[in-house]
């Protein structure tokens, strides 16, 4: 575990990423056919409801990694929905600006979002959700609303695993990350994407593609208004979603739950 982390301070993650990356994009039929089928295989992966459904029909491996679904085969459910599939890692409530990270370890809610949490979400709360490599890797809206603004904020690209999770301090406030912010009836929300290591880039809806890396950029919008379940973005490789919200919930999950994207958190 140790060596694991140490090995992680010292690899050149974004050079490192970036490359990756770039061959994760190559359109040759046999290597993009190769990758897809080497890491469906050793991860094992389920393409049930994938809408394509064999590695000849994507155009490159960042294609199949951000595959789309099948029409239906995310029901939505609950006045939040869930935003990924993945796993809970960690959920509860806001105290004195601090979400839980892992056993042992709180980081500040202000500096995952770029600002100070506002004063209305004082006594919120949070959910943080892990997705695995073999997940679907799609975010959407966890509640219909307006998109006010979105800060792309460049940071670090630590592996977001349970090892790391547990062993760099303030991860999620030091990977690169999306922070969305929204007014909705359900409830205020922020809904962030935070990047991980060998992500080639975090990709949001009204984007061609991913954001450049180290360079912070804002967009503001005019009320833009998403419906539940909508596209936020996607990753082109396994990380984490995180949502903070203004008000407690009796929660539908508890940490350590699988779910699926649709599935209702409240």
């Amino acid at each position: 575990m140790k060596l694991f982390i140490a090995l992680q301070y010292l690899l050149p993650k974004h050079w490192l990423s970036r490359w990756i990356g770039l061959i994760a994009e190559s359109k040759v039929s046999w290597l993009k056919n190769c990758l897809i089928r080497g890491f469906a295989n050793f991860y094992d992966v389920d393409w049930t409801d994938a809408a394509r459904q064999s590695p000849e029909a994507f155009q490159s491996f960042n294609d199949f990694f951000t595959r789309e679904l099948k029409a239906g085969a995310r029901p939505l459910s609950g006045r939040l929905c869930a935003p990924a599939d993945g796993v809970v890692s960690a959920l509860g409530s806001i105290e004195d600006h601090q979400l839980l990270q892992a056993k042992g370890q709180h980081y500040s809610v202000d500096q995952l979002l770029g600002e100070p949490l506002p004063d209305h979400f004082s006594r919120g709360v949070y959910a943080t959700i892990y997705l695995a490599p073999r997940d679907y890797h799609r975010v959407h809206f966890p509640s219909a609303g307006q998109l006010c603004t979105a800060r792309y904020i460049p940071g670090d690209l630590f592996s977001v695993n349970q090892t790391t999770t547990e062993g760099v301090p303030n991860l999620f406030a030091r990977n690169e990350r999306l922070v969305l912010k929204l007014k909705s009836p359900a409830a205020d929300y922020y809904l962030i994407l935070v990047g991980a290591m060998i992500v080639a880039g975090i990709q949001p809806f009204w984007m061609d593609g991913p954001y450049a890396p180290k360079t912070c950029h804002e967009d503001e919008f005019d009320a833009l208004k998403v419906a539940q379940g909508d596209e936020a973005g996607r990753f082109r490789l396994g990380s984490t979603a995180i949502i903070v919200a203004e008000q407690p919930f009796d929660w539908q999950i508890q940490s350590g739950d699988a779910i699926r994207m649709g599935h209702p958190l409240v």
